[in-house]
């Protein structure tokens, strides 16, 4: 995002709001290393968070976190290009966890429409290749859009794992391109290949309930985790944690959203539709990544 097309963006002065969208804009500019939380900021500017966040995303065109996110992309394309700083550097510069939080701020996304996923991908062409992970075989699939299908094969099971994907889009066209697949199997699993100028693109294709779901997944920060039920609260939904498992479960693009994040109201792992032992692994791996 092209940050001084931000900043001249033209706020009509209107008394309070206009002060308050300038104090937003100057606290988040000059303390994003502290990564302030949308009920920090209110707390102390005294105003309520909903208010904070009306307010401001009607003047400035997009909500607080959103132009936090944007000031910190901004800073890590410089600090990772121009200043070429190492990844967990940059990382702690700019008061995020660490090297997977940055991750996670370039892993964008977009949702098929409806049609698409109701007519079961017809007409869509989907490349797929087999490729080594740290969790066993990967199984990479992506459109011209960007990546819309990650899953897990055991030894001997790649036909098996391809043919519970393909069903996701029966009427899809898949064609088979290990090569053209393997850059992104670097992006998703190598960290020292995450950066600010590749962004690892996805594309969601699945009912709007569903991208609902898969899209509070990708809120989940690395090292941590929520229930089914602070998911379907989340969405708006908050008796739906049911539904919300079920969406998990059919999340597309494993690990990259992240549904290993998911648990049981218990706190349980829960199943895990590519197994427990691997979901184990997952969160072992990027505990990992978090202890630098």
């Amino acid at each position: 995002m092209n940050m001084p097309a931000i900043l001249e963006r033209d706020i009509t002065p209107t008394g309070n709001d206009y002060d308050l969208v300038r104090q937003v804009i100057e606290r988040i500019s000059l303390d994003y290393r502290s990564q302030p939380s949308l009920e920090d900021i209110s707390a102390d500017l005294g105003l309520s968070p909903a208010r904070l966040q009306k307010t401001f995303t009607r003047w400035a065109g997009l909500t607080p976190k959103a132009f936090l996110q944007a000031v910190t992309l901004d800073h890590a394309r410089r600090l990772l290009g121009t200043e070429g700083l190492p990844l967990l550097d940059a990382s702690l510069e700019l008061g995020l966890s660490g090297p997977g939080r940055l991750h996670d701020l370039f892993v964008t996304h977009e949702a098929m429409s409806p049609g698409d996923f109701k007519s079961g991908g017809s007409g869509l062409v989907i490349r797929y290749g087999f490729h080594s992970s740290p969790f066993g075989t990967a199984l990479v699939m992506t459109t011209d859009r960007g990546l819309c299908g990650l899953g897990f094969a055991d030894p001997g099971g790649e036909a098996e794992a391809l043919e519970d994907m393909a069903k996701r889009w029966p009427g899809a066209k898949l064609e088979h391109d290990q090569a053209g697949t393997a850059s992104l199997a670097t992006q998703v699993f190598a960290p020292g290949s995450w950066s600010a100028d590749r962004p690892l693109r996805i594309v969601l294709i699945g009912t709007d309930f569903q991208v609902k779901v898969w899209e509070a997944l990708l809120r989940i920060p690395l090292g941590s985790a929520r229930t089914y039920s602070d998911v379907a609260t989340e969405i708006g939904k908050p008796s739906a944690s049911r539904a919300v498992g079920a969406a998990v479960g059919r999340n597309p693009i494993s690990f990259v959203v992240p549904c290993h994040r998911a648990l049981g109201k218990s706190g349980a792992l829960t199943g895990y539709h590519w197994g427990l032992t691997r979901k184990r692994a997952m969160l072992g791996w990027e505990a990992g990544q978090l202890g630098g």
